[in-house]
């Protein structure tokens, strides 16, 4: 068991937190190898994980290479901006929060299992009934999928995500609405945390902002709000698939 107590983080205006801008520091960092990059945007594979991401939001020449790298009239995710240059369209634009581990009780989970590429199916359909975010069928190759089962199926779910330097992100939390309030989710948070503490790295998570059961319970348990964030999903400019009658 390990319970490490860690500062609240502060953020400097004048000196950008690597969490400010995750997505890039994962795809320019441990996960350089699954990064598709032109320029000063990158993403990865389609079938891995919808994240894009910037360099610099801010940077208009960073949205033109994202445009060069999705295509013109392709919709995709972007996160960190908070609006889309002129000739982009803006399909959604969400809120969340990002929250850092300060406090967490971090243990195994004897009951547990690491999932792989064989569990896809039945993961996929555990996304799909719990709708914890986006996960797709190379998502388990970002990193530890641990799952609890019961009676051969599986109810549970939590892993490891974007991957910024000395950050690791727990993802795809999530449990069978008939075997909720059994405390499965935290157990597997725990035990995913442990893993990440045993290379030297600090856990962290994102949680939708109108989801306020679930960040009061990672408070709970151990975590402190850091930031609130934005996501975008936006059109690029140029020509749209044509319709067809």
């Amino acid at each position: 068991m390990s319970t490490v107590a860690r500062p609240t983080p502060q953020q400097s205006p004048a000196t950008p937190h690597i969490l400010d801008n995750a997505a890039w520091a994962a795809l320019t960092g441990p996960h350089a190898p699954f990064a598709e990059r032109v320029g000063r945007a990158a993403r990865y594979p389609l079938d891995v994980s919808p994240f894009t991401a910037l360099a610099d939001p801010a940077d208009p020449r960073a949205w033109d290479d994202l445009a060069a790298l999705v295509g013109p009239g392709t919709v995709t995710p972007v996160t960190g901006a908070k609006s889309a240059p002129q000739g982009w369209e803006t399909v959604q634009h969400g809120q969340g929060v990002q929250l850092v581990d300060t406090a967490l009780r971090a243990e195994p989970a004897p009951e547990a299992v690491r999932l792989g590429p064989d569990d896809v199916p039945e993961i996929l359909d555990l996304i799909a009934l719990t709708e914890p975010g986006p996960f797709l069928p190379r998502t388990v190759e970002l990193g530890t999928y641990l799952g609890i089962r019961h009676r051969g199926r599986l109810i549970a779910l939590a892993g490891e995500r974007l991957r910024p330097p000395g950050w690791t992100e727990i993802s795809a939390v999530c449990t069978a609405p008939d075997h909720r309030g059994k405390g499965l989710a935290t157990r597997l948070v725990r035990a995913i945390a442990a893993g990440i503490r045993e290379r030297g790295d600090t856990p962290f998570l994102h949680a939708s902002a109108t989801n306020t059961g679930a960040i009061r319970l990672y408070e709970s348990i151990g975590f402190t709000l850091r930031r609130r964030s934005e996501f975008l999903l936006v059109r690029t400019p140029g020509a749209q698939q044509e319709q067809t009658a």
